[in-house]
Order: C-alpha cells, then structure tokens, then sequence
C-alpha cells in the first residue's frame, strides 16, 4: 500500500488540534516531532493517509482546517510538506533514529533490529511500530510508563485506550497487571499491537480489541491508562467512569500544558480525584482516582 506523508509544521499551541484533524480524516497514525521551542513553526505534527480516491478530497479538507485553527488561534500561518511512501519505505525510515531506550526504573524499549541485553532488574520490550506510532521516545508516552511503574500491582485488570503498537499494555503485563484489554480505533494500530504482544510472548495476558474508545468495552479495570489527545480524553472521561472499578486509576497523558487546568476541572465533574501530575517538554500527565 502506498501512503501519503503529511508533514505540518506548526506551533505548540496548535499540535492537539491539528492531531484531532488527522485523527477525524481517517489517518493512519499521527506522530508528533517538538523542536526547538524558542524557534518559530517548532513542532511538526506528521499524518498518513492512505492513497486512493478519497486522498484529494481529504488533502483539501485539511487545508480547510488547518487554515481555521491558524484563524482561531491567530497563530502564523502553517506549512505542509507531502512526501509519497510505501509501507515498506516507511517502516525502514524508523530504523536510523530507533534504538534502545530506557524509560523509567526498569522499562527498556528494543528495536527488533538492535542488540541489547538486560541488566539487573531491567525489562526489556520488544517493538517494531510497523505503521502505527509509539516508540515510548515521546514525553507523553514516557510520563505514562513511568507511571504505570508506579501504579500497576500484582494481580491487576488494565486498560490501554488508544494503544498504537501496544507499548503502554505490554509495559502494564511486563510490570504485574493480570489482564489487559488494548483498544485503538485505527485497525492499522489494533494489528501492530497485536504483533508486537505476540513477539513479546504476551499473548496470554494482554488482548487487542478495535473500538471507539471504550465503546462495547465490559471489563471492569483497576487501572485505565490513555496516551491521546486532550479533545478525545474529554469524550472519554464519562466513558471511563463506568469501566472503571471503584478507586479505579485513571492515567491521562498527551496533554498540552495549556489544556491541563480544563481536563483536570471536567474530571472532577465526572467524579475524579486528581493524585498527581507531571510535565514534560510541555506535555502533561495527569492520575486521578474514581471517587466511591
């Protein structure tokens, strides 16, 4: 399959929103570059839609969008770069930047093509992010491991919304969870996920489901963990509620710092208790726990 790569260069403010277009366009994955943050069009947001007939149709419909968030923000105009790739093509871009890191304690992440052997209480994951993204290299993703390092307890029920290539689920099995459920509504996503699960040989713990966020999803979860964007993780806090147990944890990640103040405000609506908060590179993490 051939894809077409959509870069777009914008400002921080404006990363979330320009996301949310890619994700309603029917998207790929989204992947998001931050730069330096004293230069101007610093962060480069990059989607990838499929080519076919429908490609002209969404190439305008961004442009639209693009050009009314620019409007609502009042920020400088944006610039796109396309570039034409096969699946193949893409996936071998990853492999020059991609090597082991290690995240947190104990999390280490392993490109299938490095070598890399585990020392001391190390736990070393497995991953090839085939066409979906999540290389546990971006802040958002990096808050949430760390915080699964400290919230996840022998025994425990997880939940993964918006799991990408499984890096968040896989961490939850690797650090004690009993049982986790992994979501994405990209069906790209849902079939890397799964093929990064089976390499790690988590199959027996962890499974991949296609929702729309939590959707016909009926486990009850000790713990719910979301790398996303602020936008999506408002839908899903009334969502959350009812597949969460009582003093559930709710992890929510991929914030921009701007956004934090209305996310925490609409979860305690919904009955949350903010126990901390984290922040990185401009990007926020937040836990909350269900009230009884």
């Amino acid at each position: 399959m051939e894809w077409q790569e959509i870069s777009v260069k914008t400002e921080p403010e404006a990363v979330e929103a320009v996301s949310e277009v890619f994700h309603e366009l029917g998207a790929g994955g989204v992947v998001i570059e931050d730069k330096d943050t004293h230069k101007q069009l610093n962060s480069i947001v990059k989607g990838y839609l499929p080519v076919n007939e429908d490609l002209s149709e969404k190439l305008e419909n961004l442009k639209t969008e693009l050009g009314e968030i620019a409007r609502r923000l009042e920020k400088k105009p944006y610039e796109i770069i396309q570039i034409l790739m096969d699946e193949e093509d893409w996936a071998n871009s990853w492999k020059v930047h991609f090597k082991p890191l290690k995240i947190g304690n104990k999390i280490v992440i392993r490109p299938t093509w490095e070598p890399y052997t585990a020392v001391g209480e190390e736990i070393v994951l497995d991953l090839d992010p085939g066409m979906a993204f999540g290389t546990g290299s971006h802040a958002s993703t990096s808050l949430c491991i760390r915080y699964l390092e400290k919230y996840i307890k022998p025994d425990m029920l997880v939940l993964d919304v918006g799991t990408g290539t499984g890096i968040l689920a896989m961490c939850a099995a690797r650090l004690g969870a009993k049982e986790v459920l992994a979501v994405d509504y990209d069906p790209v996503a849902v079939r890397v996920a799964q093929e990064n699960i089976g390499l790690n040989g988590l199959s027996n713990v962890v499974k991949t489901a296609q929702h729309d966020l939590l959707k016909g999803v009926e486990l009850k979860a000790d713990l719910l963990v979301a790398n996303i964007i602020a936008d999506v993780i408002l839908k899903l806090l009334p969502q959350a509620e009812k597949c969460l147990q009582k003093r559930g944890i709710l992890i929510a990640s991929g914030i921009i710092g701007e956004r934090k103040d209305e996310i925490i405000e609409a979860a305690v609506r919904f009955n949350y208790q903010l126990l901390e908060e984290k922040d990185e590179e401009d990007w926020t993490a937040l836990v909350f726990q269900l009230k009884e």
